[in-house]
């Protein structure tokens, strides 16, 4: 279609779900997501084996692919943004699934594309049939593996590399976690697709990678057509076929002053974090790579409240050895100082460090053997972190954080380890600050509701509000299903976040929040007004909160947190958030 045919077409605007924030324009790329024919053909018994070996090989080379994926987007948007992948190695290394493939070549002998199209279509359909919302998402997960498997098996090695990518807008029913990180790496400007929530796997990716993305458009794939132009506007989840030059303008001159407001926050860098009576809070940031300090020196932040030391222990096929990890720390703790700099311990489980050391996959990590509670289980791992992060503690600004904590007993065991750790440097002649303080991440419910039997061996709390509303409300926050009841808001969270904080300030610990409520500029101000003491978050979200909390006054944010406590619904207490915000630095509102 040339430009004067598709002038002659007129416009099409369509709303969907804007899941990542930017205005682009651009031409239309159609992904593929269609499954090939899987062809079915016989086998001699001669030719089993074979047929074996090329699966062994399938599976070898998409453990690498998923892997190497899995590295890419973690070099990009961090080790939590990965942690999707997760769930693929799990299929691929599953014997379940893998046994019952080569079992059923060997008896029914056809080929092993045909063998394993039948097991995973059976599996998948028993998972989306069963009335369990975890299961079901595994489903697209082995949909995403055995699409690798299938062609890797045929020697395909996927789409080929877009030459116009830059200059092109993905156009998809839905996009599989991978494929998301495939568009990513060939640099394409924008995404929409039929289907998707704000929690999907392709909208928490795009978000992270700050691709410009509009989901849950229903039929957008329908009415587009390879030579039209589109217009989209992740923040809105506007969509514009053939857009109009007068609608092209008008939303990028949106998209200016929306940078323009988010440049002009740059003045606030070396202001502090104090509502216009003076009531003043920590502002710091949450990182895991050295090379992140640049960026929240830039942005303003006080120091760091979360270092994801895991990172460290992902980036390379062997464990980080004593002397790596105790370059890491004091490089980022001496440009820190005097801020601090609070390390959280290996928060990671068996499943993520299985090259290194023999464990099993587990169903669900991620309510299993994990942080605390694996660390504790290998303690010669554990203590050679700790011996680092001591070392590290030359510097004074250095803190160290325990994670998953759920009972008091498991922090005895640890601080008994730290102590060991410490005495064994002392002997050997080592420096280190014999008085550095330690705290316990509180994201498990048992840990807020017991807060009383953990402050005797603690100097501070950190709220990890991403798991605690995860694990208190049973929600899984990237299953579209149940996403819509992944509420911060929710009475019972306020509860257990107010709760800890009371306990806390009465028994002298110092609080902080490092969960994504903390750089949400709305519920910034209701954990002002809660009581915290420190809000840790993203360096790019610093300037927002700190704007939003420059313009209130302390008595607003008291009596925000008030009413909210007195709400019996998360809906109302984020419609009082918004309130205050609209009422004090309304310009905001145009940013989120």
């Amino acid at each position: 279609m040339d430009a004067a045919s598709r002038a002659k077409r007129q416009a099409i605007e369509l709303r969907g779900i804007g899941v990542s924030a930017g205005v682009v324009t651009g031409g239309v790329f159609r992904w593929n997501t269609e499954v090939e024919l899987v062809a079915e053909c016989d086998l001699d018994v001669s030719e089993v084996d074979g047929e074996l070996r090329r699966f062994e090989e399938a599976l070898d080379r998409t453990r690498e692919q998923i892997h190497a994926i899995q590295q890419q987007v973690t070099d990009v948007i961090g080790v939590e943004g990965s942690q999707i992948f997760d769930a693929h190695i799990l299929v691929v290394d599953d014997p379940v699934l893998t046994e019952e493939v080569r079992d059923r070549v060997r008896r029914e002998l056809q080929n092993v594309e045909c063998i394993l199209n039948r097991v995973a279509d059976r599996y998948v359909q028993a998972m989306e049939a069963v009335d369990d919302d975890y299961l079901r998402d595994r489903a697209g997960d082995i949909r995403d593996v055995t699409r690798r498997i299938l062609r890797n098996l045929s020697g395909d090695a996927g789409q080929a590399p877009v030459h116009n990518a830059s200059s092109s807008i993905v156009v998809a029913p839905d996009l599989l976690p991978s494929e998301t990180a495939s568009l990513h790496l060939q640099s394409f400007l924008g995404i929409v697709t039929d289907l998707g929530s704000r929690t999907s796997h392709a909208a928490i990716m795009a978000q992270a990678m700050e691709i410009p993305a509009v989901v849950g458009l229903h039929d957008v794939t329908s009415q587009v057509r390879p030579d039209d132009q589109l217009l989209i506007d992740g923040s809105q989840g506007i969509v514009i076929i053939n857009p109009t030059p007068e609608q092209v303008e008008a939303l990028l001159s949106r998209e200016r002053q929306r940078r323009e407001h988010q440049a002009r926050l740059t003045d606030l860098r070396d202001k502090p974090a104090e509502t216009r009576d003076a009531y003043s809070i920590q502002l710091s940031a949450n990182i895991e790579q050295a090379s992140e300090v640049d960026g929240l020196l830039k942005h303003g932040a006080q120091g760091v409240g979360l270092f994801r030391s895991e990172y460290l222990f992902l980036a390379a096929d062997t464990l980080p050895d004593e002397e790596l990890q105790t370059q890491t720390y004091s490089a980022i703790a001496e440009r820190l100082d005097p801020d601090p700099f609070v390390i959280r311990t290996l928060d990671l489980g068996g499943d993520k460090l299985a090259k290194m050391i023999n464990t099993q996959a587990e169903i669900n990590p991620f309510m299993g053997w994990r942080a605390i509670r694996f660390c504790l289980d290998h303690p010669v791992l554990f203590k050679t972190q700790l011996r680092a992060i001591l070392r590290a503690s030359v510097h004074r600004n250095v803190r160290i954080m325990y994670p998953m904590v759920s009972n008091a007993h498991e922090v005895v065991r640890t601080n008994r380890l730290l102590e060991e750790t410490k005495n064994e440097l002392a002997a050997e002649g080592i420096p280190f600050n014999p008085d550095i303080e330690v705290g316990v991440m509180i994201e498990v419910p048992s840990a807020a509701l017991t807060a009383e039997l953990l402050v005797p061996h603690v100097r501070f709390f950190s709220l990890g509000t991403n798991d605690l509303v995860q694990y208190t409300l049973a929600v899984d926050r990237v299953n579209e299903r149940v996403a819509h009841l992944y509420e911060p808001t929710h009475p019972a969270i306020l509860k257990l976040i107010k709760m800890s904080i009371d306990i806390g300030h009465r028994n002298g610990i110092w609080i902080s929040v490092c969960g994504e409520m903390a750089g949400n500029p709305m519920l910034a101000l209701l954990l002002l007004g809660l009581g915290v003491d420190e809000l840790s978050v993203s360096p790019p979200a610093v300037p927002l909160v700190k704007h939003v909390i420059r313009n209130v006054r302390y008595g607003d944010v008291e009596s925000l947190a008030e009413a909210a406590l007195r709400s019996e619904c998360g809906d109302e207490v984020l419609t009082l958030c918004r309130d205050l915000v609209a009422r004090t630095a309304p310009e905001v509102l145009d940013l989120l």
